[in-house]
């Protein structure tokens, strides 16, 4: 039994059900470039349309900082939605008082309504109580289906579930169960993937996980300060010389908590940081001052497909190398075709997370053969760092 409240302990039947989706969608104009989470809201609306219930959705866009901005209407998002649901979807300017209260007053069960942006007003991200007692007046239950916002403590994600019976909806409760299946009861060994830039926007993760995981591989930016840490000449390569003592530190406490720290075992260098340069393979401590490590080399990646083979769980969050600009996407495109291979044979549990996670299976056209594909950023990234969200906290039983 799960840890939380989902739909289905909730009687949703003839009920106003205020629904907390992420709607934070890329947009060109009034036009939805991506509706990846628009389809992700698309199994929690049906089940409550088919159950008859009134549902009224609710999410943030972008960042108005509590003022009205009209190019941050969700109008034109509650049109791409109803092109995703197949269905109509009414929309009202308002996300709090007399035009809400109306729209909402309108609904006859199984319609579907888009509150405008909950950010328009200053209450949403003060999580404000006198907001939150609004917000609330339009439902007679809650459902949060937004995980890449619950770590966030505002109005419409933790406000709201203080006030209403409340539940997770299918996608948070699908990606809830996967980050369980990884981090609280995985099966064993466990590899952690870990790479990015800079060690200190991961610094809580890569110490959360030394405790959690078998295997830890460091990669991107973030293995060039645990190279120097070694010792290492590292040329012009990203590091942070100021965290070394941290790197030796987290290098330390892995060897204590019995976690195997991989870092490459050789580098692809390059003299400049451009598209396609002139390019060389070299072990780590072989790097030229005039040259910069930007993806970890084919001997790395071998090694850590071979010790990905022995385990059985794999979290994975940030690219090994500069992966946006080719040829430094080689290293991850390889190592999550493998683990996608692995996964397809049954043989392991994959999981991703992080828009440049995200943006690197696509890139290998192996997302659909991951086992779970998390699109939340910090969110994802703080239930790594072991943090308690709040929008999660609120539903818990």
């Amino acid at each position: 039994m799960t840890a939380f409240h989902t739909l289905d302990d909730l009687d949703v039947a003839g009920k106003r059900v205020l629904v907390r989706v992420d709607f934070n969608v890329p947009m060109e104009g009034a036009r939805v470039t991506d509706t990846t989470r628009l389809d992700r809201a698309v199994p929690t609306v049906r089940e409550l349309i088919d159950r008859n219930a009134k549902v009224i959705l609710m999410s943030h866009f972008g960042r108005p900082k509590g003022a009205r901005v009209p190019e941050m209407s969700l109008r034109p998002v509650a049109e791409a939605f109803e092109g995703v649901l197949g269905r109509p979807v009414a929309f009202v300017d308002d996300a709090v008082g007399d035009n809400a209260e109306a729209a909402v007053e309108a609904l006859s069960a199984g319609d579907v309504l888009l509150l405008e942006n909950t950010r328009f007003y200053p209450g949403e991200e003060k999580n404000d109580a006198e907001f939150s007692k609004q917000l609330a007046a339009l439902g007679d239950l809650y459902v949060n289906d937004a995980f890449s916002a619950a770590h966030r403590a505002h109005g419409s994600t933790e406000g709201v579930a203080q006030i209403l019976p409340s539940a997770a909806g299918r996608s948070m409760q699908r990606e809830l169960d996967y980050l369980a299946l990884a981090l609280a009861a995985p099966e064993r060994p466990v590899m952690a993937v870990v790479g990015g830039a800079k060690v200190s926007t991961k610094l809580d993760v890569l110490e959360h996980l030394t405790a959690k995981a078998d295997k830890l591989v460091v990669g991107g930016g973030m293995a060039n300060t645990f190279l120097l840490a070694l010792g290492h000449e590292i040329g012009k390569s990203l590091a942070e010389a100021d965290l070394v003592p941290t790197a030796k530190a987290i290098l330390e406490k892995a060897k204590a908590e019995g976690c195997e720290l991989l870092l490459p075992r050789d580098v692809v260098v390059a003299k400049e940081f451009a598209p396609n340069p002139e390019t060389r393979v070299c072990a780590p401590d072989d790097v030229a001052a005039d040259e910069m490590i930007l993806d970890v080399g084919p001997d790395s990646v071998d090694h850590y497909a071979e010790e990905l083979e022995s385990c059985k769980t794999l979290l994975w969050n940030g690219p090994l190398g500069a992966f946006e600009t080719p040829p430094f996407q080689t290293a991850t495109v390889e190592l999550a075709k493998f683990a996608a291979k692995l996964t397809l044979e049954e043989k392991l549990t994959s999981i991703a997370g992080g828009g440049d996670t995200v943006a690197a299976v696509n890139m290998a056209g192996v997302a659909d053969d991951f086992t779970y594909v998390s699109t939340a950023g910090g969110a994802f990234l703080e239930y790594m760092e072991g943090k308690a969200l709040p929008g999660v906290e609120a539903l818990k039983k």
